[in-house]
């Protein structure tokens, strides 16, 4: 009952019709680290990642997520490993379906793999009629980030101030929250000056979190 609550699994949410067992995100973590460097072959996960079992498709969506992030690393770099792990990602957004599910993998297979590249597809997802593509492109922004790239960020966010799911003005919320902790506080305020007054209320919550409280009572002030 309280997966269900949690993920949204009865009629009406946007889970109903997953099946979940009940296996906690530190469990599938280490139960899969055997298999992090075994280099499974990718249609085997594509394969896996059409489980009707919640669980099933967290567990290969982590493996992905930490193969891309290998692949993109110096030392490990197999650049077309990560193209072809990122094409996966994409062709199966239908099986990532909840809110984890986006967030274990977005940042390092869609992220990682835009590192260097045009940046157009993220805007095209958060376009998506799909509650998870526009999360996916919301939560990719999260790597540029931590390398010190936020005008991405910005541009999306943009995007979603009249968005009808609260997931994506949490999405929203918690990147800009980071954009303005790693890159700039400032920018961030910037973007608040301009948008705080239209700004759906948990998103404005979430990207100001980490300001003081006066500061916090200010924006909020102005919606």
């Amino acid at each position: 009952m309280i997966l269900a609550g949690y993920f949204k699994l009865g009629p009406g949410g946007y889970g109903h019709g997953d099946r979940m067992i009940g296996v906690k995100l530190s469990t599938i973590r280490g139960l899969i680290k055997p298999y992090l460097r075994a280099d499974l072959p990718l249609a085997e996960l594509e394969q896996a990642l059409r489980s009707p079992i919640h669980e099933h498709r967290l567990a290969v969506l982590c493996v992905l997520a930490a193969r891309a992030d290998r692949s993109r690393r110096p030392q490990t770099a197999n650049p077309d490993e990560l193209a072809a792990i990122y094409d996966l990602y994409l062709r199966s957004t239908a099986y990532i379906n909840n809110w984890d599910l986006v967030d274990c993998s977005a940042s390092e297979i869609v992220g990682g793999y835009l590192l260097d590249k045009s940046r157009d597809v993220l805007t095209s997802l958060v376009r998506s009629e799909s509650l998870w593509e526009r999360r996916i492109a919301l939560v990719a922004t999260h790597l540029l980030i931590r390398q010190g790239e936020s005008a991405d960020t910005y541009a999306l966010a943009a995007l979603v101030l009249d968005d009808r799911d609260d997931l994506i003005h949490k999405a929203a919320g918690w990147m800009l929250r980071e954009a303005g902790k790693r890159v700039s506080a400032d920018e961030l305020r910037a973007f608040l000056d301009r948008h705080a007054a239209v700004m759906p209320r948990t998103m404005l919550r979430y990207a100001i979190e980490h300001f003081a409280p006066d500061v916090r009572k200010y924006y909020l002030s102005l919606r």
